[in-house]
């Protein structure tokens, strides 16, 4: 069977960047330079990646944000694909990497902590084998997905608040917080990035035993045999959705 010639690389880092309009235009010229596609996000509070290329030339892009300390210990999520599952490439700032318009949420990596705790994707799973966590509590999934996304594929009987876009999450954790009391939630997005910042505002709003899962459902394929998974997850690109074993599922071409 031929190698895909393909590597797909995820990312993402909550790390201040006051310089991220000069640090858009080295990862534009290297990214150019090396002829890969995708989208890469900067913003104050950090980095979001999707890029993809020949497996030379994406480790060269990986090398380069390696060589900065603040990306030092970035680790990408991989996949493969026989295509190049993006158009063009695209580097820019915004103002959040992910939006939820809270600017009190501000995850980072420092000393200090910042994150919500996260829980490996081999713990979770085997939380829901029982159904609860390692103290006894009941465990929920709760998807931090656009509705779209989930209707792609989900974790069996996740709570779905069938948000349509991420800055609606505040309201729906507003109207809803009260059915997650006494349970242990595990938010979980698709590579880690929303269900950390849920994760986090979830835990200011007075939930305790609030778990973002680590790397998202990208790395419980990765990690796991993808058990109470049911369906594809969808991703931003044009391979549309990929399935447990982080190929392209063509049940969800579109």
């Amino acid at each position: 069977m031929p190698v895909p010639a393909i590597l797909n690389i995820s990312a993402y880092k909550f790390v201040p960047l006051p310089d991220a309009a000069a640090l858009r235009e080295r990862l534009l010229a290297c990214a150019t330079a090396h002829q890969l596609k995708g989208t890469v996000l900067l913003a104050e509070e950090g980095i979001n990646l999707f890029v993809a290329g020949p497996e030379a030339d994406v480790r060269a892009f990986v090398a380069l944000l390696h060589a900065d300390a603040r990306f030092a210990d970035i680790a990408p999520k991989e996949s493969w694909s026989d295509a190049q599952p993006f158009r063009k490439m695209l580097v820019k700032v915004k103002r959040e990497i992910i939006r939820m318009d809270q600017p009190q949420i501000r995850p980072d990596f420092s000393a200090d902590g910042g994150r919500a705790p996260a829980v490996p994707a081999a713990t979770v799973r085997r939380w829901l084998d029982t159904g609860h966590d390692d103290e006894g509590r009941p465990v929920v999934t709760l998807d931090t997905r656009n509705a779209f996304e989930v209707d792609c594929g989900a974790f069996e009987n996740a709570v779905d608040w069938r948000i349509d876009k991420f800055s609606e999450f505040p309201a729906a954790l507003a109207a809803h917080q009260a059915e997650l009391e006494g349970k242990t939630v595990v938010s979980y997005c698709t590579g880690g990035i929303r269900c950390e910042k849920a994760a986090m505002l979830m835990r200011a709003s007075g939930l305790t035993h609030v778990y973002q899962l680590e790397g998202g459902i990208l790395k419980y394929f990765e990690e796991t045999d993808g058990k109470h998974y049911k369906g594809g997850c969808f991703v931003f690109d044009e391979r549309r959705a990929v399935d447990s074993a982080l190929q392209p599922d063509p049940s969800a071409a579109a």
